[in-house]
């Protein structure tokens, strides 16, 4: 029995299937033929939002901020090292909260930066606020592949 899991891909949102056992030695999208995983967060935006996290079945973790956010530049390059660290066993992405207001409202961010991790499109985590990358990977455990 096979153990693949749906990802989609950063840069052209297709759809792959990829077994579980192999996410970390260089697959490429089936389409567009680029590295499923780079090891830097990806942007999300309304166009890739749902395919990466609603579609996807590797779970991802958001950081929502903003650029005139002073903590949220002291998070970006910790949660950027993490995210080499960790990856590819939990999708790592930003959301720009001032770029994509909708997407923000809709999951009720009222402070930045905030991250969540999402499992199937559904929330099972939250933290707000920085933190230092040993407690964020600590945070993060419970929710690798």
């Amino acid at each position: 029995m096979s153990d693949a899991i749906q990802l989609a891909c950063p840069h052209c949102n297709t759809l792959n299937r990829v077994d579980r056992s192999r996410l970390g030695e260089g697959a490429k999208c089936g389409k567009c033929k680029q590295a499923l995983f780079t090891g830097e967060p990806i942007e999300l935006n309304a166009g890739n939002f749902d395919a990466m996290v609603n579609r996807s079945d590797l779970p991802i973790v958001v950081d929502f901020w903003a650029s005139w956010c002073g903590p949220c530049k002291m998070m970006a390059p910790i949660f950027a090292q993490v995210a080499r660290e960790l990856e590819p066993r939990l999708r790592f992405a930003k959301l720009d909260t001032e770029a994509e207001q909708g997407i923000a409202g809709r999951f009720g961010i009222r402070s930045i930066p905030t991250l969540i991790v999402f499992r199937r499109g559904q929330e099972v985590a939250r933290q707000a606020g920085v933190m230092q990358a040993s407690q964020l990977t600590q945070w993060l455990q419970p929710h690798l592949l």
